[in-house]
Formats: C-alpha cells, structure tokens, sequence
C-alpha cells in the first residue's frame, strides 16, 4: 500500500470544496480524488479535527452531483440490498475486509488518534451504513479497493469519467461571496 499522499490542494481548491459543500471546508489535509476538469471531488480530512474532536472519516465526497447520485442510491435502500451481499458473498466480505484494513492504512498515515482506532467508515468492516463514504473512498483508492464503493459507483447516475460540475470560476478567481 503506498497511499497515501494525496494531491495537494491549494486555496482555490479550499474555496472550490466550500463552495461545493455550502460551508466552510474544515481540517482538509489534501485531495483524494478530482473532477476530470480538475475540480476536487473527494477531500482527504485529518483524523482529528482542529478542535480536538476525532473525526473517522478521513475521505469526504464534496462533488455536488456524486453526492446528489448517491443520495438517490441510498434513498432507493441499496443499502440492504449491499448488506444481503455482504452476508451471502464469503469474497466480497473478504474484500470488504481489505477495504476496511486499506482506509486504516491510508488514515493511520496522518496520526493515530486512539479514540478512533480500528474504526474506518461507511459500517466497515461488516455491514454497509454510508455510500457517500464509500463511495469516496472508492474514488481515492481507485477500483477495485472498496468493492462496495465500486458498487454504488457503477449504479450511480454520475460517473467521475463525465464533468457536470458547476461554473466554480467566480469562486477560483476569488469574486464569489462567500
């Protein structure tokens, strides 16, 4: 495993991944996955939070379109559907396992909080409990990580290979009001 670094991010990604969210972004330690047009889609956050608060989920979905698509998945209750895999598919728990390992590996990278240990997301290891999250970490780690990642990604009605992202071009040339 050698994830990661991740890319760096500069302050028009900063203001890109707040405008996007809707919020100040927080505690962003780099970017895990882009845009084909080089917009951020999934940020890498630190394990703890400026304020001291331990924070598991080190990949965050910020893409307004891959959240909405996977939104849509988990409206639908793929979820279950993920879930009955999971215990009826001895490989794919094998995979989801690894998957598990993969993301403690790739946040470990940025410091132990002990408070978070074994911890990753998205229900990891054992039962699916947040697509966005899965999704994105599928996206940073690339196919064939996160199976269930890979999953929701292939069902969803967005593909990170077809730009659809908003005119951020106020916002990277600093003109939009925040």
């Amino acid at each position: 495993m050698t994830r990661p670094p991740f890319d760096p991010f500069t302050a028009a990604d900063i203001d890109l991944v707040s405008a996007q969210l809707g919020r100040p972004a927080r505690n962003v330690v780099g970017i895990a996955a882009r845009c084909v047009c080089g917009a951020p889609t999934v940020v890498a956050t630190a394990p703890r939070l400026a304020d001291g608060t331990p924070f598991p989920t080190l990949y965050y979905l910020c893409h307004p379109a891959a959240t909405a698509a996977i939104s849509s998945l988990e409206a639908t209750q793929v979820m279950n559907e993920y879930n009955d895999l999971l215990a009826e598919d001895g490989e794919l728990r094998a995979a989801y396992e690894r998957a598990h390992q993969s993301f403690l590996f790739d946040r470990d990278q940025l410091g132990t909080v002990p408070e978070i240990a074994g911890i990753s997301s998205g229900g990891m290891p054992s039962r699916v409990k947040c697509l966005h999250a899965l999704a994105a970490h599928s996206l940073a780690a690339g196919p064939g990580v996160n199976p269930i990642g890979d999953l929701a990604l292939a069902r969803a009605a967005w593909s990170p290979s077809v730009c659809v992202c908003l005119d951020y071009s106020a916002v990277a040339a600093g003109t939009a009001s925040e």
